[in-house]
């Protein structure tokens, strides 16, 4: 598993604790309402711990905090993304940190500025709720969002979300079947999914 270890930062030049790194300040109280609560069905057995998967080379720290990435104008397809972060005995993680990065709908990663990068904070109840795009395709990778989550003061899962049935999954050797959304579907002109994390 990927994580934002102490050595890593030093030599970055960013002495801070990972959480710190990974969640840089506000407040979010909640992340709207998302359909999911204490007892809702989680995407897989909570005793299965959500597969890391490799970070790739855009991740950009210190992301804003925000759960909508969709901005004026910005061509793709709408999606609504939630779910719920969790521990392996169903209980829900309160404050998690959810770092969320992606191609846009032609594929390309804003490695500049955080087009496309946010991060926010799990409610109360666990629940998220993330605004963006349906990525794009780019050479050699399926459609998919990157994500890192991390509990307060726990180790940080570094993974990757991918799409049912999209064109390109049968060829991405990353690709991950247990990683793929569920509840995808399309309402209100917006695509519509969930997934859960489930942290060790």
């Amino acid at each position: 598993m990927t994580e934002l270890t102490r050595r890593r930062l030093l030599q970055a030049g960013l002495a801070v604790p990972a959480y710190l790194l990974l969640g840089c300040g506000g407040d979010e109280a909640g992340s709207g309402d998302t359909g999911s609560s204490r007892t809702a069905a989680p995407t897989r057995a909570c005793g299965h711990v959500t597969e890391p998967q490799t970070e790739g080379p855009f991740w950009t720290p210190s992301s804003p905090q925000r759960q909508s990435l969709v901005e004026r104008r910005m061509p793709g397809i709408r999606l609504i993304l939630v779910g719920m972060v969790m521990d392996t005995r169903c209980r829900p993680i309160e404050a998690a940190v959810l770092d969320f990065w992606q191609a846009d709908d032609g594929g390309a990663y804003d490695n500049q500025g955080f087009t496309l990068r946010g991060h926010q904070r799990s409610a109360a109840d666990g629940s998220y709720r993330l605004e963006t795009i349906v990525p794009g395709l780019y050479p050699g990778r399926t459609r998919h969002i990157h994500v890192k989550v991390q509990r307060p003061a726990g180790d940080v899962l570094t993974t990757q979300l991918y799409f049912p049935d999209a064109e390109r999954n049968g060829d991405d050797g990353i690709f991950d079947e247990d990683l793929v959304v569920r509840r995808w579907r399309e309402r209100s002109g917006a695509r519509h999914a969930r997934f859960d994390f489930v942290l060790a």
